[in-house]
């Protein structure tokens, strides 16, 4: 997104930055404190999240990942850290709706040490096959396979996952074992083990802004899907 702003989570639809819709769809399912992964462009980031907190009225605070140029899963291991139960791990630059994270709330298995949203709707306008991690589901509700590079797939990662303390421990396995650590590194090891599972989120509205296409179809949208975030007309509640 560098070509419309040059720090992805603090680029704005409709007056409202990437993360403060994602910390206002948080509250709006029950979270209590948001703790936000930071570094790159980490100043600018969280000079802001004060302001987002008050609008959003919710504790945020910030962790600051070592180094910022390492895999997604590195900043889940310092975003995480110290969180002894089950928490929502989400991306700042995936507009998630109401209905998908209260579905993955409600019906994420207890059993599991990671539970991930997918979509089935794979050929949908909104999915950038190029960048989308792919699911290969295995018995039941259970991963098989997941990664960006799958040949054969059944559906696709929304980017919001209910997770507990085995998610980070294994990321560090992987990272451990000679891998670079991605967030999808930690679920496949978790996937081999039977604890990463998948709740489908049927046709909940979702979509990850990687680019200026992206942001105008979020753009044209979010009006209508994210209504407590945004007035009709698309101007900022």
């Amino acid at each position: 997104l560098r070509e419309v702003a040059p720090c992805k989570p603090l680029a704005k639809i409709h007056g409202v930055s990437l993360i403060e819709i994602a910390v206002r769809q948080l509250a709006g399912v029950g979270v209590r404190r948001v703790t936000v992964a930071t570094g790159y462009l980490a100043d600018e980031i969280e000079a802001m999240l004060p302001v987002i907190a008050r609008r959003a009225g919710i504790a945020v605070e910030t962790r600051r990942v070592p180094d910022c140029r390492q895999p997604n899963g590195h900043s889940v291991i310092a975003g995480s850290a110290g969180f002894d139960g089950r928490y929502l791990l989400v991306m700042a630059d995936h507009i998630l709706s109401h209905d998908l994270l209260s579905a993955l709330v409600a019906n994420a298995p207890a059993d599991a040490d990671a539970v991930l949203a997918i979509d089935r709707r794979v050929a949908s306008p909104l999915v950038d096959p190029d960048d989308a991690t792919w699911v290969r589901l295995g018995k039941g509700n259970a991963i098989a396979r997941i990664g960006k590079g799958l040949d054969h797939y059944d559906a696709v990662d929304c980017g919001a996952f209910v997770a507990g303390p085995g998610l980070s421990r294994a990321i560090a396995a992987a990272i451990g074992n000679g891998q670079p650590g991605s967030l999808s590194d930690g679920m496949q090891l978790l996937a081999g083990q039977g604890q990463a599972r998948v709740v489908d989120i049927g046709d909940a509205w979702w979509i990850d802004v990687d680019d200026a296409k992206a942001l105008r179809l979020a753009e044209a949208q979010v009006g209508e899907r994210l209504p407590q975030v945004f007035d009709t007309k698309g101007a900022e509640a």
